[in-house]
């Protein structure tokens, strides 16, 4: 008796998840950056898209990502997959935007056709890109102890105005830190909720009722596993001397620090008088 020869079947390979708040392995000099750089070169790069969101701008700081990229040596399996149907969305979107018209006008076979709202389209979701990568870059770069102190030390002036900064450092720190741990929890609860056996309902009463049920068993469940969470990273925090710990670490810029702000300054204000020229 002879078998049929085995069909090779191409493996689909799973979808890379979105990893965030865990600095990618190794020691750069954009993982060396002081923590407060890093987050003011966030900040003036966003104040600048928000007033000057033109196509140079926008060019200049996907250059400065993907040059930090290039320095953090950043593997392209650190980059999450994009699922199909977002592909299906931007592309639903640029055509909705291409109906819109403006100028530009080209003329297509005696058609006049405006290109203005495709290329507005198109601005803003390379503008979203840009942000979203220089907010993964920060995360790929940044341990989530650092941020607590640099906010603290930013945020120092304010304590004049009996601003409580060192509460609000150590309340972001606490979400930094439990944002990743309740992520893994919640996968662990649906791969969990996956594997138990199904019984499927006969009636559309009793579906809607097993859905109900089951919506309601993991809202339980996943505030039990919180507050376990909880409870044990306040243990954890008191053992090692209480909150004030969090954001009384030393944190001080250092020279590659104010050579990196240099650099950003000097690419924003190239920035802005490029925009203003092409404007006037």
């Amino acid at each position: 008796m002879t078998t049929a020869p085995a069909t090779d079947r191409p493996v689909r390979r799973p979808p890379r998840p979105v990893v965030l708040l865990r600095p990618v392995p190794g020691t750069s000099a954009v993982h060396e950056l002081w923590a407060g750089t890093k987050l003011i070169v966030v900040f003036g790069i966003s104040v600048l898209l928000t007033f000057y969101p033109g196509w140079v701008p926008i060019g200049l700081v996907a250059a400065v990502v993907l040059t930090g990229a290039r320095i953090a040596h950043i593997p392209r399996g650190a980059l999450p997959s994009v699922p199909p149907w977002l592909w299906i969305l931007v592309a639903i979107g640029g055509i909705t935007a291409a109906l819109a018209g403006g100028s530009p006008l080209i003329d297509v076979g005696g058609v006049s056709l405006g290109l203005g709202g495709l290329l507005n389209f198109l601005r803003i979701t390379a503008l979203s890109i840009v942000l979203l990568g220089l907010g993964a870059m920060i995360s790929w770069t940044t341990n989530v102890a650092e941020i607590a102190p640099a906010v603290a030390t930013l945020g120092r002036p304010l304590r004049l105005l009996r601003i409580p900064v060192d509460e609000w450092a150590v309340t972001l720190a606490i979400a930094l830190r439990a944002f990743p741990m309740l992520i893994d929890e919640f996968r662990v609860l649906y791969a969990a909720r996956r594997s138990r056996p199904k019984i499927v309902p006969r009636t559309r009463r009793a579906r809607r009722k097993r859905h109900a049920l089951e919506l309601i068993d993991l809202l339980a469940t996943a505030i039990a596993v919180t507050l376990r969470r909880a409870d044990e990273m306040g243990d954890a925090i008191t053992a090692r001397g209480g909150t004030g710990q969090i954001s009384a670490v030393p944190s001080r810029p250092k020279l590659a620090d104010w050579l990196t702000l240099a650099i950003i300054s000097a690419l924003c204000g190239a920035a802005v008088a490029i925009e203003v020229a092409l404007g006037a």
